[in-house]
């Protein structure tokens, strides 16, 4: 189709009323004598043809722009099955095909958001982990605005809670849970379940999180079954116990065997002068094996802190008299509530474990270091050595009870140190030096002095 301006075809439109105007005051001309009265019956007659003329011409305009509003008003509703036809090939052309293809746009997007909404919710509905949401209402009151199926399931026998008042569903959940949640933040808790005449325990993580939706303050729920992978967790580790003790103690009573029999065999030959150097070695391996067994026995039975108010710089300068370090200058009012043994025991393995990263370094405390620093809301505590630092394999492991890379080491240094930092409310991390070597920073509440 040939393109033509809609201002062209409207001048078209109007071009018979120019020449009516031009021609029309001569043709009354010929009928009336009087200027004015010519001048007048021309005007309006000249007003009222340019009226009709431009109703006409604007008309499939008028139509135009109402059935692109309309179409406007369904695509703000969500509706995208309308479409606009007009026959020109001029601009209107154009802004009919550019409001299509917006429309294509729209409903290619609205259907890709649907099919990923329809797939969030099936993996949200299907998932596992219970999930609740809640929003304070118009009343104040909070109220669950969503849940999955396993959140129906564990706290509503299958129910909808949708809609349901908070505190109505707290007191149908269990205790344990129900103390969990109103004490809010992430915790570990386990429920007792009765199976006809045998009690089970389930254990149960929660995880709470805020935010704000649609300018309101949300919560966000997460309840997730931990027994199943605990207990291939405990399985694993049963077995990793039972590898290393087995191997330990193979190592230590071999020995002790081979050199029993030999022991024997020298008393029936007579060659009583060798027995010494047996039994002596007999006792350092039998030291040996009762030292790696005391060392289990305290990993598993380590008390819970008696905390006491510690002077740091105090603390630290008793260490140094057992183990050389250098060490940054510390405040003198840095003090924290600690169980004095305990964190000492600690930091020795920290420090020893320095030292040996270190090897044979002269002088013996240079390349190792402690630093202390105060954070808004904790202690940061650091211990550098100059070693050759630890691989991600090693790094991601070396916190785990009975791992190791010693030769002879039994992989609970660490790990007792680890439960001590934690046992005090801290935290311990390990990470590679940039200039080479390791830094264990640990973390220890502030002490509100």
């Amino acid at each position: 189709m040939k393109r033509r301006s809609f201002t062209f075809r409207l001048f078209l439109r109007l071009l018979p009323v120019l020449a009516l105007a031009a021609a029309f005051p001569w043709y009354l001309a010929f009928w009336l004598d009087h200027g004015w009265l010519i001048t007048l019956v021309s005007v309006i007659v000249l007003v009222l043809v340019m009226w009709w003329s431009l109703r006409r011409a604007t008309a499939p305009v008028r139509s135009l722009l109402r059935a692109l509003a309309g179409t406007t008003s369904s695509y703000r509703d969500g509706e995208y099955n309308f479409g606009v036809y007009w026959p020109g090939n001029d601009e209107l052309g154009d802004l009919v095909q550019a409001h299509r293809e917006l429309g294509d746009v729209l409903r290619e997007q609205r259907q890709g958001l649907v099919q990923r909404e329809l797939l969030l919710d099936t993996m949200v509905q299907n998932t596992p982990v219970s999930m609740l949401l809640l929003a304070n209402g118009g009343d104040g009151i909070q109220r669950v605005v969503f849940s999955n199926l396993a959140a129906r399931k564990l706290l509503h026998n299958g129910w909808k809670l949708e809609g349901q008042r908070m505190q109505d569903v707290l007191e149908t959940m269990p205790v344990e849970l129900r103390d969990a949640i109103v004490r809010g933040g992430d915790s570990l808790f386990a429920v007792r379940e009765e199976d006809g005449d045998e009690e089970d325990e389930q254990v149960y993580h929660l995880s709470r999180r805020n935010f704000h939706l649609n300018g309101r303050p949300h919560d966000l729920l997460l309840i997730r079954l931990l027994t199943a992978e605990l207990r291939r967790q405990e399985v694993q580790t049963w077995k990793k116990v039972i590898r290393v003790i087995s191997h330990e103690l193979n190592n230590s009573l071999a020995p002790i065997a081979s050199l029993a029999h030999s022991g024997g065999e020298l008393v029936r030959r007579g060659k009583t002068e060798r027995l010494e150097e047996v039994f002596a070695t007999i006792e350092d391996r039998a030291r040996h094996l009762e030292g790696f067994i005391r060392g289990y026995a305290r990993f598993a039975k380590l008390p819970q802190p008696q905390l006491q108010n510690v002077q740091w710089l105090q603390m630290l300068t008793s260490l140094q008299h057992q183990i050389p370090f250098r060490m940054a200058p510390i405040a003198d009012d840095l003090y924290s509530r600690v169980d004095i043994a305990q964190l000492g025991q600690a930091l020795l393995n920290l420090l020893k474990n320095a030292h040996e990263a270190c090897g044979d370094a002269e002088p013996p405390n240079d390349d190792v270091e402690v630093r202390l620093t105060r954070l808004p809301q904790w202690l940061r505590l650091e211990v550098l050595d100059r070693g050759k630092g630890m691989n991600e394999a090693v790094l991601q492991n070396a916190l785990m009870p009975f791992y190791s890379t010693k030769r002879n080491g039994t992989g609970l240094g660490l790990a007792l140190t680890r439960e001590i930092i934690e046992a005090h409310g801290g935290r311990i991390s390990l990470q590679n030096r940039r200039e080479g070597g390791l830094c264990v920073a640990i973390f220890l509440p502030v002490d509100p002095r």
